[in-house]
């Protein structure tokens, strides 16, 4: 493992080599026995996390204020912008700004896609990108592969099956992104054809090693995957409702699809409709370890950057 992480700023996925991710991964699993625990260490006691949250946020928001919690820190923020300064006309930077005098980390999600990366070259704390419209979603990624690699044992040799808005999905392009730095990948595009993954991270895709193909019918991959990550059709990303219906429940899986199936089933969360609930009981579901796997790698990751960038 390497000793020291290169990173200031955690804004895209795109920024890591398979190093720094190990760095993250390997540092999560020494703390998982603190979140798993409910322990709370003095790692980052006297620290302050500055929640910058201009979208709304259930799992990733709390297991921030969690990670922050177990580490013996603290977190101040808002959840909304309507709950902040810009409501009443601040600028972001003057937002940034301010929080940067109260916090030695912030952490932002932002409906727009680059305002971490704005934020993170006005202000001298480190960011970390919580999620930025269809962009990325890098700290999502890093627990991603941390269930995979704590559930199958490996982050090489794997078929990965992403299914459903690859479009707007911004966990499946950071996910996507990080697949690069792995050996002998593939994966399997599965969306409607409306929701197809974005030219970008395709041409990403060719300039790697990395296999993949497109497909329409999950029952043409599911024999052969060791994933099935399946994210949500996202109902706030179309600008008209119609089209939204037209393609709402494309993907539904069920617990007889699975059966006499060696693999794990994901889900970044919130879940609608596409997975179903009878899935909840049985092997295959991993989504909710998942999330509970989101507080000792977020935990890893402000460990890290606070302690390597002390204010």
């Amino acid at each position: 493992m390497i000793k020291i992480f290169r990173l200031k700023n955690i804004i895209s996925i795109k920024d890591f080599n398979r190093e720094d991710i190990e760095y993250i991964l390997e540092e999560a699993s020494k703390l998982e026995d603190i979140a798993q625990s409910r322990k709370i260490s003095e790692e980052l006691k006297g620290k302050i996390l500055g929640l910058m949250f201009f979208e709304p946020s259930t799992r990733t928001k709390m297991s921030f204020e969690t990670a922050m919690k177990r580490l013996g820190g603290q977190e101040i923020g808002f959840e909304n912008s309507g709950s902040s300064s810009v409501s009443k006309g601040e600028s972001i930077a003057d937002t940034a700004k301010m929080f940067e005098g109260y916090c030695d980390a912030l952490v932002i999600r932002h409906e727009l896609e680059g305002v971490s990366k704005f934020i993170s070259d006005v202000v001298n704390v480190p960011v970390i990108n919580a999620g930025d419209g269809a962009g990325q979603h890098p700290t999502q990624t890093l627990l991603d592969l941390y269930t995979i690699k704590k559930e199958i044992g490996k982050l090489d040799d794997l078929k990965i099956a992403l299914i459903g808005d690859l479009k707007y999905g911004r966990t499946v392009h950071s996910l996507s992104n990080a697949l690069t730095l792995f050996n002998n990948i593939k994966i399997y595009l599965v969306s409607p054809k409306e929701l197809k993954m974005p030219q970008e991270i395709l041409h990403d895709l060719n300039k790697t090693n990395v296999e993949y193909e497109e497909v329409e019918n999950i029952e043409k991959v599911i024999d052969d995957v060791d994933v099935l990550y399946v994210t949500r059709i996202q109902k706030e990303r179309f600008i008209d409702v119609d089209d939204y219906l037209k393609i709402k429940g494309a993907y539904i899986i069920n617990k007889k699809m699975l059966e006499g199936k060696d693999l794990i089933v994901m889900h970044p969360l919130p879940r609608i409709d596409e997975i179903d609930t009878n899935v909840d009981n049985t092997k295959y579901n991993k989504y909710f370890a998942q999330a509970a796997n989101a507080v000792p790698v977020r935990m890893a990751i402000l460990k890290t950057l606070i302690k390597n960038n002390p204010k």
